[in-house]
């Protein structure tokens, strides 16, 4: 006789729409963040697929104008913007210069999209001469120095029309300065997005093809984090809230879940999880060879951030998710 008295869990699994009516998590438009790699060039019509990243581009502000019309087309909410100076130097000046390739970015979308939430990436490492994400000594990068740079950035991108400031140099101290100098200069509103919790990860191998930002001497584990360790992580989003932090990422994405998921616990603020270049190579990689189906992978990872407690994701597969669900 077969026993009456087991949970019978399947009867919530029965049919699509049973599923759909009890799911915990979903990913919806506004979750999702576009990364943008905008590279300054006399050439308009600038496209460059990134060779390690099949599908992302290098683009000129033409081309980047005309790829964020076709995302806002299909739902697109908000993006976070990376620049590819034409002449770099060992202060990274093309970071925080008026006519800076970023700065010139946001003042065309903005004008272009008002509605469309603009976030810059704050950080000297596209734009310096060593690769280094703040100045350097005698092959030593050096914290308080690099953090007036870094505020001086954060208010020129606020001025040209950043909608959010997002410092991801893992400099200490860094989102005090950039939160001082933005209320100074007037930008008292203008919320602080911080790399909170950022590990020294070789995930990140892809995106340096295209920023072109990979350091030419050493590596960034005197200020990235350990990867081993998670309780620092803790420590380091404590922190950066006390600054005047508003909103904390997590980076890398799918192998650090534990840590966004002690993030949510401990904290109560909006949590984003950064789906890095690696993992998009990695599936992309994997499709490519038939051994995954694409869109499968890519939607379970990304309920996979939100389950574990992410309110947000940046990931280089929004564009295509958008497509799909508008479709």
């Amino acid at each position: 006789m077969i026993p009456s008295d087991f949970h019978r869990g399947r009867r919530l699994r029965s049919s699509a729409a049973m599923r759909e009516l009890v799911r915990e998590n979903e990913v919806r438009p506004q979750d999702l963040i576009m990364p943008y790699f905008v590279v300054e060039t006399d050439d308009a019509s600038f496209r460059k697929e990134i060779s390690s990243m099949p599908g992302q581009y290098q683009l000129s502000l033409d081309e980047l104008e005309k790829q964020v019309a076709r995302a806002v087309e299909n739902g697109l909410r908000s993006c976070i913007l990376f620049g590819i100076p034409a002449a770099k130097d060992e202060l990274g000046s093309g970071a925080y210069a008026e006519d800076g390739i970023v700065q010139k970015a946001l003042r065309r979308l903005k004008d272009r999209f008002p509605g469309l939430l603009l976030i810059a990436d704050t950080c000297l490492c596209e734009y310096t001469s060593h690769g280094h994400c703040g100045m350097v000594r005698n092959e030593e990068i050096l914290n308080d120095p690099t953090l007036d740079l870094l505020a001086r950035t954060a208010v020129s991108q606020a001025r040209s029309g950043a909608d959010v400031i997002a410092p991801s140099d893992m400099m200490d101290g860094r989102v005090a300065a950039i939160r001082a100098a933005l209320d100074d200069a007037g930008f008292e509103n203008t919320p602080i997005m911080s790399y909170a919790v950022k590990y020294a990860s070789s995930f990140y191998g892809p995106f340096r093809d295209a920023a072109e930002g990979a350091p030419k001497f050493g590596d960034r584990k005197t200020y990235q984090m350990d990867p081993a360790n998670g309780r620092e992580g803790m420590v380091e989003a404590a922190a950066d809230l006390d600054e005047g932090a508003d909103i904390l990422i997590v980076k890398p994405g799918m192998p650090y879940l534990d840590i966004v998921r002690q993030v949510r616990d401990n904290f109560d603020c909006p949590v984003c999880a950064y789906q890095v270049s690696g993992e998009f190579a990695m599936i992309k990689a994997a499709a490519g060879n038939g051994w995954v189906n694409e869109n499968a992978v890519v939607d379970e990872s990304l309920v996979a951030f939100k389950r574990a407690g992410a309110d947000m994701v940046i990931s280089y597969f929004t564009e295509e998710v958008l497509a799909r669900m508008k479709a």
